[in-house]
């Protein structure tokens, strides 16, 4: 079981936390939506919880809880700028299929 981040996306992560004062680190999950059935849920994590799955990666803790690991193991997450658009990228080797928008897959 893996969650990994890119050196951009960890850099990121950390400015993040820098600007905000506080944290520990990404908290990433997945809740049911969309039009494809999961869309991801990402926030910092100020504390870690019973039922975390804690990976690090270039110094960044990512917090997974174990109903969601499932759906995203293996997943790297990446972050890219486009012109004036930046966000984070999920490379998810177990989605089969997204939806039109991209904000949520099935697996």
């Amino acid at each position: 079981m893996s969650i990994s981040l890119t050196p951009a996306a960890a850099d990121r992560v950390r400015s993040f936390l820098v600007s905000r004062g506080q944290g520990i680190g990404l908290r990433l999950g997945v809740r049911k939506t969309g039009c494809s059935g999961f869309a991801y849920v990402v926030n910092y994590a100020d504390d870690s919880q019973a039922d975390d799955i804690v990976f690090e990666e270039h110094g960044v803790k990512v917090f997974v809880d174990r109903g969601s690991l499932p759906l995203i193991d293996g997943t790297e997450i990446d972050f890219v700028k486009q012109g004036l658009n930046e966000a984070f990228k999920f490379r998810n080797p177990n989605v089969k299929g997204e939806c039109g928008c991209g904000e949520s897959f099935n697996v």
